[in-house]
């Protein structure tokens, strides 16, 4: 095959009535054939062919979501014929095909990278479920690579991760504000990624290219807060054998991200209130005073309105820091994003584990789905992770979930979608039951439905249709 046979292929759009495209590289004719037949049965479409280049020159000229390749193929073999495709296609999944007594090579195919390896004569269920985890997996990642390519031509976010109605408001938000010198406050559960949207705001700004300082305000004691913040001079309190400079100057004409901001005394807020103000602060324990430009952006996850009415918290910072308001939305408020997120932190912890590529099988996304998430993103973080650790093979199994995950400890109950359900229909599903929950507990109300997911009401009635949800007729009012 040229180099260029299938770096050069042109994208043509999938049909999304299709279970997926799956390309079946065998030379036995009826192997090839009774595949085909199987997989067109469950609403792939499927080509094949005869050789391992016949297969090259099919995987250059058409786009695919899945390689079913036969280990042993006259010629060039099945190994070969997948070190060229994964040369090309880094990210395409290949299931290979072994007769009875080669699972050895199959092994080290997986070792090489193969998503999966069928043994023949295979069983169609089994075959069917890797097929489509297979699918599921390549969709999702290439869903994640373009939304990011995406993000990043428009607003240069990395690690950011959404393609919910909430995310894209937020995305838009950052992009509109982060030009600006205004303050900027984040209001979010824990976990919610507040300072990746703060590094959005610091890396969208003209301070791009200067120090973005982060400080967690909640994990330090008063005195050592403020010698952090402000610096000292040689001897302000009994360890300082030397001046140091704060974090207010090594953030100098770039951006200081204050998280937890709510855990401050109020004489540390006084001392914060100046620099807002006047851009200046005294070390402590000195006596002139240093000038900065720094831009603030501040996070908490407690309600400042609350504070401040209970005098914990000063009107005049407060109005101050809540110049522009980011509200970062729960997990399970944003459920559709839970697929990408999912497919993200795969690949970030088999990278960084030096495991091969993982994909999600659909009976353990389905906990994902209808868990609740009290720990948002960063609960969903570190559930992948330890399943990529503790997975020996390439798929993330249901029992390595953990058990708080599996109907227990959940506030959110959901029936399970058919057993053969790809992932996509798992996401719309769990969508689908959402929605119409929400919209019985509003009385088929779709207005206050809007209000209570915070979208506008055009927003839901194109989700209510996409879904072909029934609005049925108020019963009150």
């Amino acid at each position: 095959m040229s180099e260029g046979a299938v770096i050069s292929r042109t994208a043509v759009n999938r049909n999304p009535g299709l279970a997926g495209a799956v390309l079946i590289i065998d030379d036995e004719a009826e192997i090839r054939e009774s595949l085909q037949t199987l997989l067109e049965m469950e609403g792939f479409a499927v080509e094949t062919a005869a050789s391992g280049e016949a297969g090259l020159q099919r995987i250059g000229e058409h786009p695919f979501d899945l390689i079913l390749l036969d280990l042993t193929l006259p010629g060039r073999n099945g190994m070969e014929i997948l070190a060229e495709i994964h040369a090309h296609e880094t990210g395409l999944p290949v299931i290979m095909i072994t007769a009875y007594g080669t699972v050895e090579n199959a092994v080290r195919a997986m070792q090489a990278g193969a998503a999966n390896f069928v043994q023949k004569p295979w069983d169609n269920e089994k075959l069917l479920a890797d097929v489509r985890a297979s699918v599921g997996w390549r969709r999702a990642e290439e869903e994640n690579i373009q939304l990011k390519r995406a993000l990043k031509q428009r607003y240069n976010f990395e690690n950011i991760v959404g393609k919910s109605e909430p995310m894209l408001r937020i995305f838009d938000l950052v992009a509109q504000v982060a030009n600006s010198r205004s303050t900027v406050l984040l209001q979010g559960e824990s976990g919610t990624g507040k300072e990746i949207i703060a590094k959005a705001l610091h890396l969208n700004s003209p301070r791009h290219d200067r120090p973005f300082v982060p400080v967690n305000t909640g994990s330090m004691p008063t005195d050592l807060l403020e010698s952090t913040l402000f610096g000292h001079v040689k001897g302000a309190f009994t360890s300082a054998i030397a001046s140091k400079k704060g974090l207010f100057e090594m953030a100098d004409r770039g951006t200081l991200f204050l998280d937890e901001i709510a855990t401050m005394s109020l004489e540390t807020q006084a001392k914060i209130l100046r620099v807002l103000q006047d851009r200046r602060f005294m070390h402590l324990g000195g006596v002139q005073e240093v000038q900065v430009d720094v831009r603030i952006i501040a996070a908490t996850n407690v309600d400042l309105r609350t504070l401040v009415r209970e005098g914990r918290f000063r009107e005049d910072l407060f109005y101050r820091l809540n110049v522009i308001t980011i509200e970062l939305p729960p997990l399970r408020q944003r459920r559709e994003d839970i697929p990408l997120l999912v497919q993200f932190f795969l690949k970030r912890y088999a990278e960084e584990n030096d495991r091969p590529a993982r994909r999600i099988m659909p009976e353990a996304l389905r906990p994902l789905m209808s868990y609740s998430w009290p720990g948002n993103v960063r609960e969903l973080e570190n559930v992948i992770e330890r399943a990529v650790v503790l997975s020996s093979g390439t798929d993330i199994t249901i029992d390595l979930l953990p058990d708080n995950l599996l109907g227990r400890g959940s506030s959110f109950t959901l029936h399970d979608p058919p057993a053969d359900a790809s992932l996509f229909e798992i996401v719309e599903d769990v969508e689908r039951r959402i929605i119409t929950d929400m919209l019985e507990k509003c009385n088929w109300n779709q207005t206050e439905a809007a209000e209570h997911f915070k979208v506008p009401l055009s927003t839901l009635n194109q989700k209510i249709r996409r879904l072909n949800i029934e609005i049925k007729k108020k019963t009150r009012g």
